[in-house]
Protein backbone atom coordinates (compact mmCIF):
# COMPACT_ATOMS: atom_id res chain seq x y z
CA UNK A 1 0.00 0.00 0.00
CA UNK A 2 0.33 3.34 -0.52
CA UNK A 3 0.31 5.84 2.73
CA UNK A 4 0.35 9.93 2.24
CA UNK A 5 2.09 11.79 5.39
CA UNK A 6 -1.16 12.58 6.97
CA UNK A 7 -1.52 8.49 6.90
CA UNK A 8 2.28 8.31 8.42
CA UNK A 9 0.89 11.23 11.00
CA UNK A 10 -1.92 8.68 12.42
CA UNK A 11 -0.40 5.50 12.54
CA UNK A 12 3.34 7.15 14.50
CA UNK A 13 1.54 9.71 16.24
CA UNK A 14 4.07 12.62 15.05
CA UNK A 15 2.69 15.36 13.72
CA UNK A 16 3.60 15.84 9.76
CA UNK A 17 5.44 18.62 10.27
CA UNK A 18 7.59 16.60 12.23
CA UNK A 19 8.14 13.71 9.85
CA UNK A 20 9.43 16.89 7.21
CA UNK A 21 11.85 18.06 9.46
CA UNK A 22 13.28 14.69 10.05
CA UNK A 23 13.56 13.73 6.31
CA UNK A 24 15.06 16.77 5.49
CA UNK A 25 17.71 17.15 8.57
CA UNK A 26 18.51 13.50 8.45
CA UNK A 27 16.95 11.64 5.45
CA UNK A 28 15.17 10.15 7.81
CA UNK A 29 12.33 8.29 5.36
CA UNK A 30 12.79 8.72 0.77
CA UNK A 31 9.59 9.11 0.11
CA UNK A 32 7.85 8.86 -3.66
CA UNK A 33 6.54 11.62 -5.42
CA UNK A 34 2.76 11.71 -7.08
CA UNK A 35 2.39 13.65 -10.59
CA UNK A 36 1.07 16.34 -8.15
CA UNK A 37 4.13 16.03 -6.08
CA UNK A 38 2.57 14.79 -3.05
CA UNK A 39 4.74 12.69 -0.59
CA UNK A 40 3.83 8.78 -0.93
CA UNK A 41 5.28 6.09 1.45
CA UNK A 42 4.84 2.49 0.85
CA UNK A 43 4.74 -0.33 3.85
CA UNK A 44 8.48 -0.29 4.20
CA UNK A 45 8.70 3.20 4.95
CA UNK A 46 5.82 3.19 7.33
CA UNK A 47 7.78 0.20 9.29
CA UNK A 48 10.84 2.35 9.09
CA UNK A 49 9.14 5.52 11.05
CA UNK A 50 7.56 3.24 13.22
CA UNK A 51 10.89 2.06 14.35
CA UNK A 52 12.63 5.53 14.38
CA UNK A 53 9.32 6.45 16.61
CA UNK A 54 10.07 3.36 18.93
CA UNK A 55 13.66 3.99 19.74
CA UNK A 56 13.26 8.28 19.84
CA UNK A 57 10.39 7.25 22.57
CA UNK A 58 13.27 4.98 24.38
CA UNK A 59 15.62 8.38 24.70
CA UNK A 60 17.40 7.62 21.54
CA UNK A 61 18.47 10.87 19.85
CA UNK A 62 17.15 11.68 16.53
CA UNK A 63 19.94 12.26 14.39
CA UNK A 64 21.38 9.28 16.08
CA UNK A 65 18.38 6.87 15.02
CA UNK A 66 18.57 8.22 11.24
CA UNK A 67 21.96 7.24 10.97
CA UNK A 68 21.48 3.57 11.80
CA UNK A 69 20.86 0.77 9.15
CA UNK A 70 17.27 -0.95 9.33
CA UNK A 71 19.37 -3.81 10.61
CA UNK A 72 20.88 -2.17 12.92
CA UNK A 73 18.21 -0.61 14.29
CA UNK A 74 15.86 -3.97 14.64
CA UNK A 75 19.11 -4.67 16.87
CA UNK A 76 18.46 -1.99 18.84
CA UNK A 77 14.56 -2.44 19.18
CA UNK A 78 15.64 -6.14 20.68
CA UNK A 79 17.19 -4.68 23.13
CA UNK A 80 15.82 -3.63 26.56
CA UNK A 81 16.19 0.19 27.63
CA UNK A 82 15.09 2.63 30.54
CA UNK A 83 12.13 4.29 29.65
CA UNK A 84 12.02 7.97 30.72
CA UNK A 85 8.32 7.69 31.62
CA UNK A 86 4.70 5.98 31.15
CA UNK A 87 3.40 7.67 28.47
CA UNK A 88 6.82 6.95 26.63
CA UNK A 89 6.18 3.21 27.60
CA UNK A 90 2.68 3.33 26.02
CA UNK A 91 3.72 5.40 22.44
CA UNK A 92 6.58 2.28 22.62
CA UNK A 93 4.20 -0.17 22.68
CA UNK A 94 1.78 1.40 20.47
CA UNK A 95 4.18 1.91 17.52
CA UNK A 96 6.02 -1.77 18.01
CA UNK A 97 2.33 -3.15 17.77
CA UNK A 98 1.45 -1.06 14.70
CA UNK A 99 5.13 -2.16 13.12
CA UNK A 100 4.57 -6.28 14.05
CA UNK A 101 0.62 -5.97 12.66
CA UNK A 102 1.87 -4.60 9.27
CA UNK A 103 4.45 -7.79 9.38
CA UNK A 104 1.68 -10.03 10.09
CA UNK A 105 3.95 -11.45 12.84
CA UNK A 106 1.52 -13.04 15.10
CA UNK A 107 4.25 -14.11 18.32
CA UNK A 108 6.01 -10.74 18.34
CA UNK A 109 2.58 -9.13 18.71
CA UNK A 110 1.42 -11.59 21.15
CA UNK A 111 4.38 -11.77 23.18
CA UNK A 112 4.71 -7.61 23.45
CA UNK A 113 0.49 -7.51 24.38
CA UNK A 114 1.40 -10.03 27.11
CA UNK A 115 4.44 -7.70 28.34
CA UNK A 116 2.55 -4.93 28.21
CA UNK A 117 -0.56 -6.64 30.29
CA UNK A 118 2.44 -7.93 32.61
CA UNK A 119 3.91 -4.38 33.44
CA UNK A 120 0.70 -2.19 32.90
CA UNK A 121 -2.42 -4.59 33.80
CA UNK A 122 -5.00 -5.35 31.20
CA UNK A 123 -7.21 -2.40 32.15
CA UNK A 124 -4.28 0.08 31.72
CA UNK A 125 -2.81 -1.75 28.16
CA UNK A 126 -6.54 -1.30 26.87
CA UNK A 127 -6.67 2.65 28.04
CA UNK A 128 -3.67 3.94 27.36
CA UNK A 129 -2.36 0.99 24.32
CA UNK A 130 -5.13 -0.96 22.91
CA UNK A 131 -7.80 2.07 22.51
CA UNK A 132 -5.25 4.24 20.95
CA UNK A 133 -4.02 2.31 19.16
CA UNK A 134 -7.33 1.15 17.22
CA UNK A 135 -8.46 4.65 16.79
CA UNK A 136 -4.90 4.95 14.86
CA UNK A 137 -5.79 2.39 12.66
CA UNK A 138 -9.66 3.79 11.82
CA UNK A 139 -10.81 0.28 13.47
CA UNK A 140 -13.29 2.12 15.32
CA UNK A 141 -14.07 5.69 13.98
CA UNK A 142 -14.63 4.04 10.58
CA UNK A 143 -11.50 5.20 8.22
CA UNK A 144 -10.65 3.16 6.01
CA UNK A 145 -6.88 3.58 4.93
CA UNK A 146 -5.22 0.76 6.72
CA UNK A 147 -5.09 -2.55 4.11
CA UNK A 148 -8.65 -4.51 5.49
CA UNK A 149 -6.33 -7.78 6.51
CA UNK A 150 -4.09 -5.42 8.65
CA UNK A 151 -7.31 -4.73 10.58
CA UNK A 152 -8.21 -8.58 11.01
CA UNK A 153 -5.13 -9.35 11.96
CA UNK A 154 -4.46 -7.03 14.32
CA UNK A 155 -8.16 -6.88 15.81
CA UNK A 156 -8.06 -10.54 16.20
CA UNK A 157 -5.03 -10.47 18.22
CA UNK A 158 -6.89 -8.39 20.42
CA UNK A 159 -10.05 -10.39 20.97
CA UNK A 160 -7.69 -13.52 21.54
CA UNK A 161 -5.76 -11.40 24.66
CA UNK A 162 -8.94 -10.29 25.85
CA UNK A 163 -10.68 -13.37 25.78
CA UNK A 164 -7.61 -15.29 27.61
CA UNK A 165 -8.00 -12.30 30.63
CA UNK A 166 -12.02 -12.94 30.56
CA UNK A 167 -11.33 -16.75 31.22
CA UNK A 168 -8.99 -15.88 34.14
CA UNK A 169 -11.77 -13.68 36.12
CA UNK A 170 -13.41 -14.70 39.29
CA UNK A 171 -17.39 -15.90 38.70
CA UNK A 172 -19.90 -13.46 39.43
CA UNK A 173 -21.20 -13.21 42.85
CA UNK A 174 -24.56 -13.93 43.98
CA UNK A 175 -25.23 -9.79 44.67
CA UNK A 176 -24.12 -9.20 41.04
CA UNK A 177 -25.97 -7.89 38.52
CA UNK A 178 -26.86 -9.03 34.94
CA UNK A 179 -25.61 -7.45 31.82
CA UNK A 180 -26.57 -8.52 28.47
CA UNK A 181 -23.82 -7.08 26.05
CA UNK A 182 -24.15 -7.05 22.28
CA UNK A 183 -23.62 -5.15 18.89
CA UNK A 184 -26.35 -4.22 16.45
CA UNK A 185 -27.08 -6.78 13.77
CA UNK A 186 -25.07 -3.78 11.13
CA UNK A 187 -21.91 -3.94 13.85
CA UNK A 188 -18.86 -5.89 14.15
CA UNK A 189 -16.57 -3.52 15.72
CA UNK A 190 -16.28 -5.59 19.13
CA UNK A 191 -13.10 -5.00 20.99
CA UNK A 192 -14.95 -2.36 23.14
CA UNK A 193 -17.37 -4.45 23.89
CA UNK A 194 -15.22 -7.31 24.90
CA UNK A 195 -13.63 -5.09 27.08
CA UNK A 196 -16.26 -4.17 28.83
CA UNK A 197 -17.08 -7.79 29.40
CA UNK A 198 -13.98 -8.32 30.97
CA UNK A 199 -14.19 -5.24 33.24
CA UNK A 200 -17.68 -6.16 34.38
CA UNK A 201 -16.66 -9.75 35.29
CA UNK A 202 -14.14 -8.28 37.01
CA UNK A 203 -16.72 -6.30 39.29
CA UNK A 204 -17.95 -9.14 40.04
CA UNK A 205 -21.26 -8.93 37.32
CA UNK A 206 -22.76 -11.56 35.27
CA UNK A 207 -22.76 -11.28 32.25
CA UNK A 208 -24.52 -12.61 28.78
CA UNK A 209 -22.36 -11.62 25.80
CA UNK A 210 -24.01 -12.18 22.64
CA UNK A 211 -21.15 -10.26 20.34
CA UNK A 212 -21.38 -8.70 17.31
CA UNK A 213 -24.71 -8.63 14.66
CA UNK A 214 -27.26 -9.23 17.37
CA UNK A 215 -30.80 -9.08 15.72
CA UNK A 216 -33.57 -7.19 17.75
CA UNK A 217 -35.51 -11.04 17.87
CA UNK A 218 -32.90 -12.20 19.58
CA UNK A 219 -32.54 -9.30 22.26
CA UNK A 220 -36.21 -9.94 22.63
CA UNK A 221 -35.66 -13.58 23.23
CA UNK A 222 -33.36 -13.48 26.26
CA UNK A 223 -35.19 -10.54 27.86
CA UNK A 224 -38.45 -12.53 28.11
CA UNK A 225 -36.42 -15.31 29.11
CA UNK A 226 -34.45 -14.23 31.99
CA UNK A 227 -33.94 -11.56 34.14
CA UNK A 228 -31.60 -8.77 33.07
CA UNK A 229 -30.65 -5.60 34.91
CA UNK A 230 -28.55 -3.77 32.13
CA UNK A 231 -28.11 -3.51 28.80
CA UNK A 232 -25.02 -2.18 27.27
CA UNK A 233 -24.32 -2.01 23.56
CA UNK A 234 -21.98 0.11 21.03
CA UNK A 235 -23.24 2.32 18.41
CA UNK A 236 -19.86 2.56 16.12
CA UNK A 237 -20.36 2.92 12.88
CA UNK A 238 -21.71 5.95 10.71
CA UNK A 239 -25.44 5.98 10.47
CA UNK A 240 -28.22 7.92 8.85
CA UNK A 241 -30.39 9.77 11.52
CA UNK A 242 -33.50 8.29 10.83
CA UNK A 243 -32.24 4.76 10.90
CA UNK A 244 -30.83 4.83 14.00
CA UNK A 245 -33.43 6.56 15.76
CA UNK A 246 -35.55 3.42 14.51
CA UNK A 247 -33.19 1.45 16.40
CA UNK A 248 -33.39 2.93 19.75
CA UNK A 249 -36.92 3.72 19.92
CA UNK A 250 -37.78 -0.45 19.19
CA UNK A 251 -34.78 -1.72 21.45
CA UNK A 252 -36.54 0.21 23.86
CA UNK A 253 -39.81 -1.18 23.42
CA UNK A 254 -37.77 -4.86 23.89
CA UNK A 255 -36.01 -3.84 26.87
CA UNK A 256 -38.32 -1.87 28.82
CA UNK A 257 -37.44 -3.87 32.24
CA UNK A 258 -33.76 -3.49 31.75
CA UNK A 259 -31.82 0.08 32.15
CA UNK A 260 -30.27 0.62 28.98
CA UNK A 261 -26.47 1.86 28.05
CA UNK A 262 -24.96 3.20 24.98
CA UNK A 263 -21.69 3.87 24.28
CA UNK A 264 -20.16 4.63 20.59
CA UNK A 265 -19.92 6.87 17.84
CA UNK A 266 -20.82 10.56 19.46
CA UNK A 267 -21.76 11.90 16.28
CA UNK A 268 -24.55 9.22 15.78
CA UNK A 269 -25.50 9.40 19.46
CA UNK A 270 -25.94 13.14 19.99
CA UNK A 271 -28.79 13.40 17.30
CA UNK A 272 -30.93 10.96 19.13
CA UNK A 273 -34.21 12.13 20.67
CA UNK A 274 -36.07 10.85 23.41
CA UNK A 275 -33.54 9.04 25.31
CA UNK A 276 -33.68 10.58 28.77
CA UNK A 277 -34.07 6.91 29.82
CA UNK A 278 -30.95 5.75 28.46
CA UNK A 279 -27.35 6.04 29.82
CA UNK A 280 -24.56 7.36 27.47
CA UNK A 281 -21.22 6.67 28.53
CA UNK A 282 -19.26 9.21 26.61
CA UNK A 283 -15.74 8.25 28.20
CA UNK A 284 -14.14 5.18 29.26
CA UNK A 285 -13.61 6.26 32.86
CA UNK A 286 -17.43 6.91 33.16
CA UNK A 287 -18.04 3.57 32.24
CA UNK A 288 -15.59 2.52 34.58
CA UNK A 289 -17.12 4.28 37.37
CA UNK A 290 -20.62 3.47 36.61
CA UNK A 291 -19.75 -0.58 36.93
CA UNK A 292 -18.27 0.01 40.19
CA UNK A 293 -21.78 1.04 42.08
CA UNK A 294 -24.39 -0.20 39.55
CA UNK A 295 -27.68 0.55 40.64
Amino acid sequence: MTYTISDLEQLSGIHSHTIRIWEQRYNALKPQRSQGNTRLYDDNQLKRLLNIVSLNQSGLKISKICSLTDEAVEELLDQKYSYRSDDELAEFYITRLIKYGLDFNDAAFTNLINDCVEVLGVADTYRRVTYPLLIRLGLMWRKDEICPAHEHFISSLIRQKLFSEINNTESASDSGKTWLLFLPEDEDHDIGLIFANYMLRLNHQKVIYLGSKVPLDSIEEVISSINVDHVLLFMVRARLEAGAQKYITQLSEVCKSAKIHLAGNGLVIEKLKNIDHINWFKTLEEFEKSIQNPN
